[in-house]
């Protein structure tokens, strides 16, 4: 068997997420599996790096899947060029070892969430954006930043709990960038859990409309998640980078 990785781009606007849902046709991984099970001839189970949130996107997304086609890596990318839909974009394909795991052998993700921090319109980036018209105090939003990175339990930023998994993760870089009337966050970790850049980012904000004081951190790490802030809106979400 052949083990085969995708380099992936996609805008989540109209998706339920990364994730393969039953009886649900739009989500990314389905969508991808239907197209190399159509190509290939035979049954595609892909391995993701990470599930994205419903309506979220990913500029840099990474999969695996094994099969025993011996079609060349070139002619499998041109024909999910063909037959994705236009809001899915395959960068590359290539062989790659057995034992590559899009998901295992991540070592870190990069999120980038985008506010447009005014009350101008904006038309053409609306799908990508979340708008927050109120002026957001970014030095403070920088010191709470700085409680964040480290290795903490991040139990009250998870809008899911499981009992069997860990709640603890690492955080290696937080950045924050005005791009004129936009604000860009920038998360890197070595993972995160289920919807919690969306509330680190909802967390910040508070604290960027002093709703919030920045030293008030970390005393959220292992508390509960009514603790911590509002789940900002999935558009706004982008998955920029995995590394391995």
């Amino acid at each position: 068997m052949r083990n085969l990785r995708l380099d992936i781009c996609y805008d989540g606007t109209r998706y339920r997420g990364w994730q393969r849902l039953a009886g649900v046709d739009n989500t990314i991984q389905g969508k991808l599996e239907q197209a190399l099970t159509r190509i290939l001839g035979e049954p595609i189970e892909l391995s993701g790096s990470g599930r994205t949130d419903a309506g979220a996107h990913a500029l840099r997304q990474v999969a695996n899947f094994h099969c025993s086609s011996a079609m060349s890596t070139g002619e499998i990318l041109a024909q999910l060029r063909r037959y994705l839909p236009e809001d899915i974009g395959i960068y590359s394909c290539r062989e790659v070892s057995e034992r590559f795991h899009a998901r295992l052998n991540a070592k870190t993700k990069t999120y980038r969430y985008r506010i447009w921090n005014s009350d101008t319109p904006c038309v053409f980036q609306r799908r990508f954006v979340t708008v927050l018209p109120q002026k957001l105090d970014v030095e403070a939003m920088e010191r709470a930043a700085a409680h964040l990175l480290g290795e903490h339990d991040f139990s009250a930023f998870c809008a899911a709990k499981s009992k069997k998994k860990s709640t603890v993760r690492r955080i290696d870089a937080i950045t924050i960038t005005r791009v004129g009337e936009e604000l860009q966050v920038d998360v890197t970790g070595n993972g995160f859990l289920y919807n919690m850049v969306r509330i680190m980012v909802g967390t910040l904000v508070e604290v960027g409309l002093h709703q919030r004081d920045s030293d008030s951190i970390p005393a959220l790490f292992g508390g509960n998640r009514a603790e911590a802030g509002a789940l900002m809106s999935a558009q706004g979400l982008c998955l920029m980078e995995v590394t391995y």
